[in-house]
Formats: C-alpha cells, sequence, structure tokens
C-alpha cells in the first residue's frame, strides 16, 4: 500500500470516528451489561489454532522454500512467514490434513529428502507429493513459531500398527529400532506430541464410512495409543458437519470413553450451493449478508453437537474441536481449481471474528479449533507469490482476538441489539466476546456486521471498578469486498481506535460500519 493511501485510509476512519463521536444522531443505538465477576469458562488460546495442510501452495511455497531457494529462509522456512506466525503466536497446527492425512504414510516423509519415494496427492490436483516437507520439517516448524502439533493419523488407508509405530518415533526416550532411526535422522529427544487425530472426515473422504464402522475402528485404533515415556496424548476423534447430530451421539455412546475429544467441520457457503459457491472478490451485498448470516449457523451446530455430547458427559470431559471451519468460495480465477486458493475480504474477516465468537460463547465445550487453512488455501492467514507475502484480513481479527489467549469468559447481557436487515432477512448487528486475563484486565472485542451504518455501543460493567481504557484498536475499510494484495498489502490494517469514552463503569463507543474492534480495559 503506498504511504498516500494508507494515510488516506487512517484520515477516512479518523474522520468517521471524530463524526460519530460529535453526532453518534446519525449511528443506531446499543447497549450491552458485561458482568465482570461472572466468570462463566476458560476461552483456550487453542481455539485460535491453524490448518496446515499438503495441499495447493499450503506447505510448498507457502512455508517451506528449502534452504536453497532465494526466498529469505530459516532452515528452509520462508522468514517473512515465520515472523508472521510467532507475531501472532499460533497456539497449534493441524497437519498433514484434512483428506490428505489418510493417503499419508509417514515413514515417506524421514530420512535424506533425495531418497524420499514421490507420491502422487490424489485429493488434490493430483499433483506429486515429493514428500520433502515430513515430519522432522513440520515439527521444527512447530518449534521455531513456538505451537503445539497437531497431528492427524491415517486411519482410512492405514492400520493400527503404522499409526502405533509412528507415535514410538515421535515420543519413545528409549532405545528401541525406531527411537534411534529418529536419532539417525538427526533428532535426539522424544518430541512429545500430544494432540493427535484418529483419521479425518472418516465418513467422507476419509474412508466413506458407516459411523458403526467407524466407531468400531476408533476403539481399535485408540487402543494402540500408547503413551511412549509418559507422553500424555490427547486423540481427537472424527466427528461430522452441520446438523449430523447422530454420528456425533453414536460416537459418544460407544467411544466417548477412548477419546478426549470429537471433532466437527463447518464452512461457509456464500451461495449455500457447493458446485457454486460465489466468488471471493468483486461480490454484492447479496453475498455479504449471505456469508455473515450463514456464519451464525455455528452457534446452532455447536449447540445441537454439544447437547448430544451431553446426554453421554454432562460433565463436559470429552472437548468439541472444531478444527476445520472457514468461509469456502469458488477458486481464484486463473489458479489450479484443486488447489483451493481464494481471495480474503473484509467480508470473510467478520465472519472469522463472528465465528471466533461463537466458540469462545461455547468454549466450556469448544476448547480447540483450527481455521482453514494457515497459508494460500481456502480462508487463509497469509497469502504467498514468490517472494512476496501478504497478511490477509483474517489474520488481523486473529492478531486482535489475541487478547482472548487463555481467559475467562463473562456473562454478558446483550439489553438492546438492533438489527441487520437486507431484504426480508434480518440478523442481530452486533457480535462480540468480552473476557478477563489472569491480571484481572477485561478484554473485548466487538463487531459491526452492517455495512451501511455505524453502531454507538453503550457498555456497562458491572461487579469490577474500571479505572481506564489502556488500549484500542480496530479493523475496518471502506466496502465489505476490499482486499491486500500484492501490490497494495497494507489497505487494510489495523489501526489505532480512539472513539470511545468511559464515563464511571460506563464505556461508549461508536463503531463504523463492518468493523472488528478491540478493547483493553483496567
Amino acid at each position: 500500500m503506498s504511504q498516500i493511501r494508507k494515510a488516506l485510509l487512517f484520515i477516512f476512519i479518523l474522520c468517521m470516528q471524530m463524526h460519530f463521536f460529535n453526532n453518534n444522531a446519525d449511528a443506531q443505538q446499543n447497549r450491552v451489561v458485561i458482568n465482570a465477576d461472572q466468570e462463566l469458562s476458560e476461552i483456550s488460546k487453542h481455539i485460535y489454532g491453524q490448518f496446515a495442510e499438503h495441499l495447493g501452495r499450503g506447505i510448498y511455497g507457502g512455508i517451506w522454500v528449502g534452504e536453497d531457494s532465494d526466498i529469505p529462509n530459516t532452515e528452509g522456512y520462508r522468514n517473512d512467514v515465520l515472523q508472521a506466525l510467532r507475531d501472532l503466536e499460533v497456539p497449534n497446527v493441524r497437519w498433514p490434513g484434512g483428506c490428505f492425512a489418510d493417503e499419508y504414510h509417514w515413514k515417506d516423509g524421514i530420512g535424506p529428502a533425495d531418497e524420499r519415494p514421490v507420491r502422487i496427492n490424489t485429493h488434490w490436483g493430483m499433483v506429486e507429493e515429493d514428500n520433502s516437507f515430513g515430519t522432522h520439517e513440520f515439527l521444527r516448524l512447530m518449534e521455531l513459531i513456538d505451537a503445539e502439533p497437531v497431528i492427524a493419523m491415517n486411519v482410512g488407508s492405514g492400520t493400527p500398527r503404522e499409526m502405533a509405530r509412528w507415535l514410538e518415533y515421535l515420543n519413545y526416550d528409549g532405545e528401541s529400532t525406531l527411537a534411534n532411526m529418529r536419532r539417525e535422522n538427526g533428532r535426539d529427544e522424544p518430541w512429545g506430541v500430544k494432540y493427535i487425530g484418529v483419521g479425518n472426515e472418516s465418513w467422507g473422504c476419509g474412508g466413506n464410512m458407516t459411523v458403526e464402522f467407524y466407531a468400531d475402528l476408533y476403539r481399535q485404533y485408540a487402543t494402540f495409543t500408547k503413551e511412549f515415556s509418559g507422553h500424555e496424548l490427547f486423540r481427537v476423534a472424527s466427528g461430522r458437519y452441520d446438523t449430523e447430530y447422530d454420528w456425533t451421539e453414536h460416537m459418544m455412546q460407544e467411544a466417548g470413553d477412548m477419546m478426549e475429544g470429537v471433532s466437527l467441520h463447518y464452512y461457509v457457503i456464500p451461495t449455500a450451493d457447493w458446485d457454486a459457491k460465489g466468488p471471493s472478490i468483486d461480490f454484492d451485498e447479496d453475498l455479504y449478508f449471505a456469508g455473515i448470516q450463514r456464519s451464525l449457523l455455528m452457534d446452532e451446530y455447536v449447540q445441537g453437537h454439544s447437547n448430544r455430547m451431553d446426554k453421554f458427559d454432562p460433565e463436559k470431559n470429552v472437548a468439541m474441536v472444531v478444527d476445520e471451519w472457514g468461509i469456502w468460495t469458488d477458486p481464484y480465477p486463473g489458479t489450479n481449481p484443486g488447489f483451493l486458493e481464494q481471495q480474503n475480504s473484509l467480508r470473510d474477516a467478520l465472519i472469522a471474528s463472528i465465528t471466533l465468537d461463537i466458540l469462545n460463547k461455547h468454549s466450556d465445550r469448544v476448547r480447540m479449533a483450527n481455521i482453514a487453512q494457515m497459508i494460500n488455501v481456502l480462508q487463509a492467514m497469509i497469502l504467498t507469490d514468490g517472494d512476496k507475502m501478504v497478511k490477509t484480513p483474517t489474520y488481523h481479527v486473529f492478531d486482535l482476538y489475541r487478547i482472548h489467549h487463555d481467559t475467562q469468559l463473562l456473562h454478558t447481557h446483550m439489553m438492546e441489539i438492533n438489527e441487520y436487515s437486507y431484504e426480508d432477512e434480518s440478523i442481530p448487528v452486533l457480535s462480540m466476546t468480552p473476557s478477563k486475563n489472569s491480571d484481572g484486565q477485561i478484554g473485548i472485542t466487538i463487531t459491526n456486521k452492517s455495512p451501511n451504518t455505524p453502531q454507538s455501543v453503550e457498555i456497562e460493567i458491572r461487579g469490577q471498578q474500571i479505572g481506564n481504557l489502556s488500549e484500542g484498536r480496530i479493523l475496518a475499510a471502506e466496502h465489505f469486498a476490499d482486499i491486500n494484495t500484492f501490490e497494495d498489502p497494507d489497505r487494510l490494517t489495523i489501526e489505532e481506535f480512539t472513539n470511545y469514552s468511559l464515563n464511571g463503569n460506563t464505556i461508549t463507543l461508536e463503531l463504523p460500519p463492518m468493523s472488528v474492534a478491540a478493547l483493553r480495559v483496567e
């Protein structure tokens, strides 16, 4: 982004803030009460996880370029991507898939890179997979960005024996053949991998199984998930999607005592048509509204699956793991359709903020999640092209929401909330998360979904005396289809937010249309 354009956008946002603050009759009025002395559940930082599948340019060119690349790198990992992920404080990354996981055999990805076999990625574009990025490369990435690995094990085309041996290779600190093989490949100490997925979408690309068959198979696999050298495991069973509640209920009934989590997948399809999902660029308000409206369905689906889990686990010992979520549009024009590349607009950023608010709301049951995906695929945090890199609007939402990592969700009354109406449909105009950290600071993220109308929000905080607002940041744009490009990488970026006032324990703030703001209250 040119300095002139960036300055103009800053002036635009500042002028909106000043205008709304001096004349809030232009803004619709809303009222919220936050009970700071009523902590509901912990918002785990692991809700903010990422997903990196061997799909298109998600790994190769996105994360991994090799040590001989002209692109600046550390041990073969792009320096620009490493720094961006560190800045985001990514808590965990799921790998190697996705659908790819159930055709991945881990021994293909160890040993000297030039001796590894070349396979065909039959799920994603029928391209050659040279396995130069394997177990050691992934786990070294996790060390470089200080994130927990989440490894999806091969159930669809693998065996319990293959999974058990991979776990031994990863986690055993003794003198077994597999542990010594790990040492010969350059890693002396075990990694102590904790989070594993036992299959992926076993009802579909992971094997087209019935729930009865998968439940029995899961129990078989889970029997051989040994905790080598005392390294505790967190096993995630393959769940289903949307309103497929019977799958979750059957899994909890038949195998709930052998799992620590069960997954749920949900993708926002703007058109609700998988064959024509809608573009990721140059769309009108009909697809903006549809995308925002369909993101709200996550609340219904999480609650529905949680209700089925409650029948067998009322104490909520088994976590819901929403390990694939995001907006899925048609492939970006000119790209390989099998690579699932799409642009990332302000609309998509608001879908992310709304979804994260829903997952935070259900954090008594939802304790891990993974947006799909991290780089160059679907609703990506980061886009790359050769030596160029751009942070997407969704990246900036995850940056704003770092304020909620490992905090306590606070009880909230949405007392008076306006509606955003389009044609003959309406949805609540605001979405928000309030939380409290271990120092007693309150973090608030709040989204105005309306593309047309500013919102004045009065937030009364009860149960804790407020001193001051120490931080205010905002993501906004002139149009909901605005995007960041390699030529204009900072068109949408986080700006300082100052359009608020504090009177005792009441905050009054003015939100521009289609914006996400974050406040820290002390």
